[in-house]
């Protein structure tokens, strides 16, 4: 029965969804639709509108009647006086019925209406009628507040039937309307505290209902009803429906009704048809708001079509539209995705500019964008701004920094965050302690990676698939494959099975260790069962191969790969070209630039680097220039590496000015020299005599913690020494001891 009902649920949304997308396109509204719609969304369509009827209540004895005229008339005339004190003569003879007789004398007097009202509440349960007239007065009166906590007040009665107490409640509003306020507002405030408690079959009732009697519930109210509708189960359709038979009854919608339907339709994916009904709202008399470009905006940015996005953002600069917080971080979000952080940190100046404050998901956004490009300074500035503008990073933040220093091997910079972000209360989660396990099994420290590892389980956070595959793969790096697979094991034994991922990492650290033929093996032994080798396994071994000068064996497995329908991805093509590179085959390698480009395939910083790299080793920098000046007019942005290869290039071909000018570039864009980067730019100056340029180099490299040369050491030792600058000479001593003499003794002990 499950499976019948779910068939024919799915093809009831296919049928739906194909013609709500004809309905929203022009001149189109087709008959089967509206009749499909009209068993859904039932109106009442009487010629004549039903009168509402005559209040007839109850007739009190004359016993009842001299009660009610006495305490009418005491508290009209004892209006300053406590009524507790005033009516206590009466409490005793007081019934439930008294206080609607009693209503009817002092109606005019809404202060003290509600103040009887609650005085009698005090004593005895109201009836139903009694609230409803009381309603009814305070509607009357314009206050609508009361009005809904009224209404509110009975629906939070505990054991409610809704479905019965609906039709009491409604039935006892009609019969009070007419002599007790006639104001129709009371049936839009019953409406939107009906919407507000998710009552919205019954919400659906009370608009049948009010058309029978020739009343058409508010646009805003109706517009509380349509974001109800899409916050539940399957009620982005449902609203979508409403939105279309409604004005068929006379709804007007306005603005904030199409911003609702926009939002739902981008919600399904359906951001093709929002933009249409965009389009369509000042044909059907509404403007667009900043709040109906934006959702769009997010819809298009999500989609990752940057395109549609900056076309959007013209238009609304065209009709004085300013973006608001959500548009720009809208805008922020998809550049960061598309590796384009610079200019996602220009939109964030933009945004500053136009005096719209950064929350800290933006800015979380971007540190994360310049984590992921590897320039960690950047994102630390970025760290520290935000902290500087009093907003409080969060876990993501921190992670985010974490994961881009353990990426980068900056193991204790990542542990200095990480003990920083404890030291404000924040607590780590899985991914936070996962990012610096993996950070550590990169770095081949093992013990610390599974102190971690004991740590977490410890807080009782329980180690996933991607815990274990980073575990594995440092086991795998260090030699340990059996200690991996016992792993493995274990993690099987906890109920997590081993996906793609697990098996890259494992092969990955058989290829890092040299054991090509049990990586091998093991590929044969994925093709056989899942799962199957995917792009990056086969990477994996092509880079084996390149590493070992075997270039025929990576062609013929990139043939390979692409006989079995796998797309090689643009690190496949950098393995390629680093192992024509590493081979001396720069020919093959331009030819393989060329026809990726040709091909629409976008290098990236790396594949021009192993060219640039092997050009600089041939000490031919016209051609690492012409390269250089290729790869920016590409669009693809110089990273570290490139800046260190090009440095140490003219370094060696005694080019210092341009040398210096790109070590000026290189640090204004946050990105950092290598220690031999230093070296060389030391030792260049040094060749040419110019003193200062080197011990300002020098200077530098020592405030970044690098390590220099020994015949720089010695250089300036002497020269400090010369200057009878003892102190400088003793420090740059105890520096030569330790990052020279030290670190060669332990190297020839391991």
């Amino acid at each position: 029965m499950n499976r019948c009902t779910v068939s024919s649920l799915s093809h009831c949304f296919q049928f739906v969804s194909h013609c709500y997308l004809q309905t929203l396109s022009p001149n189109s509204c087709p008959f089967f639709f509206k009749r499909y719609l009209g068993q859904i969304l039932y109106f009442s369509h009487s010629v004549n509108a039903r009168p509402f009827p005559n209040y007839s209540p109850k007739k009190p004895t004359i016993k009842d009647s001299e009660l009610v005229h006495h305490i009418s008339t005491v508290i009209k005339l004892r209006r300053s006086e406590s009524l507790h004190r005033v009516l206590k003569p009466y409490e005793s003879k007081f019934r439930s019925d008294h206080l609607v007789w009693v209503l009817m004398n002092i109606k005019g007097d809404y202060r003290l209406v509600l103040d009887f009202f609650e005085w009698a509440c005090l004593r005895r349960d109201p009836t139903l009628e009694a609230r409803c007239i009381i309603v009814q007065i305070a509607v009357a009166s314009k206050d609508l507040k009361m009005a809904r906590q009224l209404i509110h007040d009975f629906w939070s009665k505990p054991n409610l039937d809704n479905s019965l107490s609906f039709s009491r409640f409604l039935d006892c509003l009609i019969y009070t309307y007419k002599d007790w306020g006639s104001d129709p507002n009371v049936f839009d405030v019953f409406f939107q505290v009906l919407a507000e408690a998710g009552m919205l079959d019954e919400v659906r009732k009370l608009f049948d209902k009010m058309l029978n009697y020739g009343l058409i519930i508010s646009v805003d109210s109706c517009n509380t009803y349509l974001n109800k509708l899409k916050d539940h189960f399957d009620g982005l359709w449902r609203a979508i429906k409403v939105f279309i038979e409604l004005p068929e009854v006379g709804i007007c919608w306005n603005t904030a009704s199409y911003n609702i339907i926009i939002h739902s339709l981008c919600q399904l994916g359906k951001i093709k048809e929002a933009h249409r009904l965009l389009l369509q709202m000042e044909l059907r008399g509404c403007f667009p708001d900043v709040v109906s470009y934006s959702t769009i905006i997010n819809g298009y940015c999500h989609a990752g079509k940057l395109e549609k996005v900056l076309r959007l953002i013209e238009e609304m600069q065209k009709i004085e539209l300013k973006p608001n917080p959500y548009t720009y971080s809208s805008i922020i979000y998809l550049l960061c995705e598309n590796g384009k952080v610079a200019e996602a940190e220009k939109i964030l100046r933009e945004m500053m500019n136009q005096g719209i404050v950064p929350d800290s998901v933006v800015y979380t956004t971007l540190i994360d964008g310049f984590c992921k490009l590897g320039n960690i300074s950047f994102a630390y500035r970025l760290l520290n701004e935000m902290q500087g503008r009093k907003i409080i990073p969060d876990l993501l933040t921190y992670t985010s920094i974490i994961c881009g220093f353990c990426r980068t091997g900056k193991m204790i910079e990542a542990c200095n965050v990480f003990e920083e972000m404890l030291g404000i209360g924040l607590e780590p989660d899985e991914v936070t302690y996962t990012a610096l396990i993996d950070g550590y099994c990169k770095a081949g420290e093992m013990k610390e990676a599974f102190s971690l590892h004991n740590q977490m389980v410890q807080l009782g956070l329980i180690p996933n698939i991607v815990t274990y595959t980073a575990l594995a793969d440092g086991l795998c790096k260090c030699g340990e494959v059996d200690t991996a697979n016992e792993l493995l094991h274990e993690m099987c034994g906890r109920g997590l099975q081993p996906n793609i991922y697990t098996y890259n990492s494992l092969f990955n650290g058989l290829c890092k260790a040299g054991n090509t033929a049990q990586a091998i093996k093991l590929m044969k032994d994925m093709e056989i069962a899942e799962p199957h080798p995917d792009a990056f396994t086969y990477t994996t071994l092509m880079d084996a191969y390149c590493k070992t000068g075997e270039t025929d064996k990576a062609h013929e497995l990139l043939r390979k790969m692409l006989d079995r329908g796998l797309q090689p991805t643009l690190v496949t093509f950098n393995v390629l070209m680093n192992g024509f590179c590493m081979s001396g085959m720069l020919e093959e390698g331009e030819r393989l630039l060329q026809w990726m480009l040709e091909k629409g395939i976008m290098p990236n910083a790396t594949t021009y680097n192993s060219l640039m790299k092997q050009y600089c080793i041939r000490k031919n920098m016209r051609a690492t220039t012409a390269m250089y000046k290729g790869m920016c007019a590409q669009g693809v942005m110089p990273d570290d590496n490139t800046y260190n290869i090009l440095i140490k290039g003219h370094c060696k071909a005694r080019n210092m000015k341009e040398a210096w000018f790109l070590r000026r570039e290189m640090i204004e864009k946050g990105f950092n020299l290598t220690a031999s980067s230093y070296n060389v730019l030391i030792k260049g100056f040094l060749k040419r005599k110019k003193f200062s340029e080197a011990r300002e180099i020098f200077d530098e490299m020592r405030q970044e913690g690098l390590p220099a040369d020994e015949e720089i050491y010695s250089f300036f030792v002497d020269v400090s020494y010369e200057e009878g600058n003892m102190e400088t000479t003793l420090e740059l001593c105890d520096e030569v001891i330790e990052n020279c003499l030290v670190t060669k003794v332990t190297n020839e002990n391991k």
